[in-house]
């Protein structure tokens, strides 16, 4: 090795003293052998030692130059790279050895240890140890703005001296002032000590860099050696100081090595590497991912690439998109890799790219997965509200899955025979193949919406639970259309048991149940469950998290929640404000069977706000639909239950009789289609001025028991408002608020007058009955000697402590409270 006189080196203080003691004098009969790999600082030890001594006196020799030299005094003999000495030399260094005159230190790496170099050490009788350097060692020889530096210097050259010394010596101030990188000029400098090894070392390294490393069935079979030389070859190259403990290279040396070796080099270990793996049927994903952005191609390659992303499309599809498409650059056909592709794409969520790589395979007459494809389109039409379209793209796909989704888009769309002729040859080409758990969670998905149309509603629900139950294990890895989670809610919101529903939808939430196509719509529907409720603080909340919905069936139901939640909080300006948007997303979206919800809460809008007309057709539609499958009362329940509400808002009382009559005709098919025409019924009659409320308050519970809580209560305060009695005014506003978990109005023995005053402060109760009286917030202001802002206040509180949702409310709840009494 080259000789240069290098600074002091880094020692730990024991080997500080022992060298001290040394060039002291200390030690006459010096010994030592310096055994460590490469790069560990044999050779500036040996230089440090030499210095060190001249500075003591202590005489010192090379053994090169005391080898031949004749009679020579006796001197501490520096012996370095001992194992690189022939026998010839070595057997002179053993004869050395034996005068007792001399004193030596040897250095040597680990191997090759010949027996002549095993005598030679046997006759030392200690060893200087020379570790790696740690973060502060490193600090130390950078100065005081190191400290960023050295974490980085440690961890891409392991602490290891040499390597450490390399970069250090190559930094100056204004390295040091920019961010951490290893300077060219290292990479260039270990171009040397890789140039040292031999074909077979450089193709170890290579594998290990690529991953191999630690898998020595792996490097035996990519390398073509037995075990025994495989062993033997990774004790030589880690003598060489340039990897860590397992054989792979350090970070600074990997680096080089992808500098320096060329590119062919390295793409031709990688696919021996890859052709291993497959050939004994190993996972690639943890191989291959190092290799994405490398460039590295081949035949081998690609095919790595496709198993890996396999591997990742269940966990991580964003991350299974890009091995996929490294298969294709790396060469595989882009036809063949095409439905892979779409389905990867689309269960991150963007089914508008996976619809044109779709769309590019089936349109291939010679692409081999245009099934796969097929149903890969099909699920994005579903999301996108096409399910006419989607419904024959599963069917063309032709698999089990595929035909089971085919029968519930058909009926959806109103073709209830030919759903049912496809299911059954789906469950008929199924009866050969595995019954898995998605199999069959799919198509009893689609047994139970058949059911819903011409079977009890109770059963089609039922059938749905225990689809989306057994679909739960699995579904997070399945590209679904809708899933059983979902279209249980849909029809457990038509028949009054969202309840049962509402743990089915949490639970996809959790498990991610068809992935990220499929997050928004388990929340919107979580969010209508809530609305219906009354729970409109968290209907809103779960709305918000969603966003904006990328696909129209979800943008649909998103904007159906915001008109009714603003319908709801009586919040004209927020109804018109979205009004737009509603009638863009109801022609954006075609009716299906599965839009008679939205549809509903955009009919009672329309009339809220005079535009009925521009509604009309879609709901002619919507009927139209329902009529070619015979009108299933669980389906048109409560599209009626809407339009009668509409009805009424628009004051159109024969559209009104005709809806209450349909759902009375609906009311023989079960509990909840009873309990909806008890309750349209009572509407009719309290609009009428009928109001009893007994049968308003039995109407408003069991519409709440029914999970539409809020039309409940909605219904006793219209019959509160509408009624000449005072005791059942103030009864069904209890019923109001205990039906939305509001405060209920508590009977007071402390009350003078018998009016409920109590509930108000003194001011609160004088400008009460101002207001009630017709007096503006300004006139009530002048009476009282206050401003109109702080009467304002007033009625705010007033207000929210009474419950009351809209002007007209609150007055009639204050008459009940104050008895009517004119102000004094």
């Amino acid at each position: 090795m080259t000789r240069t006189v290098a600074n002091e080196p880094i020692l730990d203080q024991p080997t500080a003293r022992l060298c001290a003691a040394i060039a002291s004098g200390e030690r006459a009969d010096v010994r030592l052998a310096v055994v460590a790999p490469g790069e560990y600082g044999k050779t500036a030890l040996l230089d440090y030692l030499e210095v060190l001594c001249g500075k003591g006196g202590v005489p010192t020799v090379r053994f090169d130059q005391l080898r031949g030299a004749g009679d020579v005094e006796p001197a501490l003999v520096l012996v370095d790279d001992a194992h690189a000495l022939d026998d010839a030399v070595l057997d002179d260094l053993r004869q050395c050895a034996e005068d007792e005159r001399f004193g030596f230190v040897v250095a040597a790496r680990p191997l090759p240890r010949p027996a002549a170099l095993s005598d030679v050490l046997a006759r030392m009788r200690g060893q200087i140890v020379l570790r790696q350097l740690d973060n502060g060692q490193i600090e130390t020889q950078l100065g005081a703005d190191g400290a960023e530096w050295a974490k980085f210097v440690h961890a891409r050259t392991g602490g290891v001296p040499g390597l450490v010394h390399r970069v250090v010596s190559r930094l100056d101030g204004r390295r040091l002032a920019g961010p951490p990188e290893i300077p060219e000029p290292v990479l260039a400098e270990l171009r040397h000590e890789l140039d040292q090894l031999d074909p077979a070392a450089i193709r170890l390294l290579l594998a290990t860099d690529a991953g191999a490393g630690g898998d020595l069935d792996l490097l035996c079979g990519a390398l073509g050696m037995t075990s025994d030389a495989l062993f033997g070859l990774l004790d030589g190259v880690r003598t060489t100081g340039l990897v860590s403990a397992d054989g792979t290279p350090l970070p600074v040396v990997a680096q080089a090595l992808r500098t320096l070796v060329p590119a062919e080099r390295r793409a031709a270990v990688c696919h021996r590497l890859a052709e291993r793996q497959l050939d004994r049927g190993a996972p690639a994903l943890e191989l291959v991912r190092p290799w994405l952005g490398a460039g590295i191609t081949g035949t081998g390659i690609a095919r790595a690439f496709r198993a890996a992303g396999d591997e990742a499309l269940a966990t991580d599809p964003l991350l299974a998109v890009r091995l996929y498409d490294a298969a294709v650059n790396a060469g595989a056909p882009a036809t063949e890799m095409g439905a892979r592709r779409a389905e990867a794409v689309a269960l991150t969520g963007d089914l508008d790219t996976a619809l044109r790589l779709a769309d590019d395979v089936i349109a291939s007459a010679d692409a081999t997965d245009r099934a796969d494809a097929a149903r890969i389109a099909g699920t994005a039409l579903a999301h996108r509200g096409r399910l006419d379209r989607a419904a024959e793209m599963l069917r063309w796909s032709g698999t089990v899955q595929s035909r089971a989704f085919a029968a519930i888009g058909l009926l959806a769309t109103g073709r209830q025979a030919d759903a049912e002729r496809v299911l059954a040859e789906s469950e008929r080409s199924g009866a050969d193949e595995p019954p898995t758990l998605l199999s069959g969670a799919l198509s009893s998905m689609a047994r139970g919406v058949l059911a819903s149309v011409d079977g009890a509603p109770t059963t089609a629900l039922s059938t749905l639970i225990s689809s989306a139950e057994m679909l739960e294990p699995v579904g997070r890895t399945v590209l679904l259309p809708d899933s059983p989670a979902a279209l249980a809610a849909v029809l457990a919101l038509q028949c009054g048991e969202p309840a049962i529903a509402e743990p089915l939808l949490v639970r996809a939430v959790r498990d991610g149940t068809g992935g990220k196509p499929m997050a928004a719509r388990h929340q919107l529907l979580l969010a209508w469950i809530a609305m219906t409720r009354g729970d409109t603080g968290a209907a809103a909340e779960r709305l918000a998290a969603v966003g904006q919905p990328a696909q129209p069936r979800d943008w649909l139901f998103a904007v159906a929640l915001e008109v009714g939640l603003a319908r709801r909080k009586s919040d004209l300006a927020a109804l018109r404000k979205v009004w737009g948007q509603a009638c863009a997303a109801v022609i954006r979206q075609p009716v299906d069977l599965f839009t008679v919800l939205p549809l509903g809460e955009f009919a009672v809008a329309a009339a809220r706000l005079g535009d009925q007309g521009r509604l009309a057709p879609h709901l002619a539609q919507a009927h139209d639909l329902l009529g070619r499958l015979g009108d299933p009362p669980l389906w048109s329940t409560t599209l009626h239950w809407h339009e009668l509400h509409a009805a009424l808002t628009g004051e159109r009382s024969g559209d009104a009789k005709r809806h209450a009559a349909a759902l009375r005709a609906n009311a023989e098919h079960g509990a909840h289609f009873a309990t909806m025409s008890a309750a349209a019924e009572c509407w009719l009659r309290v609009l009428h001025g009928d109001v009893d409320p007994d049968e308003v308050e039995a109407a408003a519970r069991g519409l709440r028991d029914a999970g539409a809580g809020w039309d409940g209560a909605w219904l006793a305060r219209q019959a509160a408002i509408r009624t000449t009695d005072r005791a059942a005014m103030l009864r069904l506003l209890d019923c109001a608020r205990s039906l939305q978990g509001g405060p209920v109005r508590r009977e007071s023995a402390s009350t003078d007058d018998g009016s409920g005053v109590a509930q108000l402060s003194e001011r609160e109760a004088q400008v009460a009955r101002l207001v009630v009286d017709g007096l503006t917030y300004k006139e009530v202001g002048a009476r009282l000697f206050i401003s109109a802002k702080t009467v304002e206040h007033h009625i705010a509180r007033i207000r929210q402590r009474l419950g009351a949702d809209s002007r007209t409310e609150l007055l009639t709840q204050l008459r009940a409270l104050l008895g009517a009494q004119p102000a004094e």
